[in-house]
């Protein structure tokens, strides 16, 4: 079950996150969260890596470890390698970690309506 909607639950390690992951971009970012067309919640990432060879598999790994705080190897693509829509097991204190989470969507939903009012 989601947590609130959210595009993360939690499971005995940490959470799984659900990630629409957009490559080719012109930051590193997570960018806040999206619904997709059938209702699912997915937390919207960009990475500036290619699509291919897995670099932007270990962007995306990279920008969660340092957007969380966490290490590279408490993070794990479970589902989606090779596809925009990714499954990411990240290990640790999931509370911590959904609130971390909250915060940064929080905060990209602030400058997109900034954004939107300028």
């Amino acid at each position: 079950m989601r947590d609130g909607g959210r595009p993360w639950q939690t499971d005995a390690g940490g959470l799984v996150l659900s990630v629409r992951l957009t490559p080719k971009g012109v930051r590193d970012a997570i960018e806040g969260i999206a619904q997709l067309a059938d209702g699912t919640s997915v937390l919207k990432a960009r990475v500036r890596a290619l699509p291919s060879a897995g670099e932007a598999n270990a962007a995306l790994i990279k920008l969660i470890a340092g957007t969380l705080g966490v290490s590279q190897r408490d993070i794990c693509l479970v589902a989606g390698s090779a596809a925009r829509l990714k499954r990411v097991q990240v290990a640790g204190n999931a509370a911590a970690l959904a609130a971390a989470l909250e915060e940064i969507c929080a905060r990209s939903a602030i400058r997109t309506v900034d954004a939107g009012q300028t």
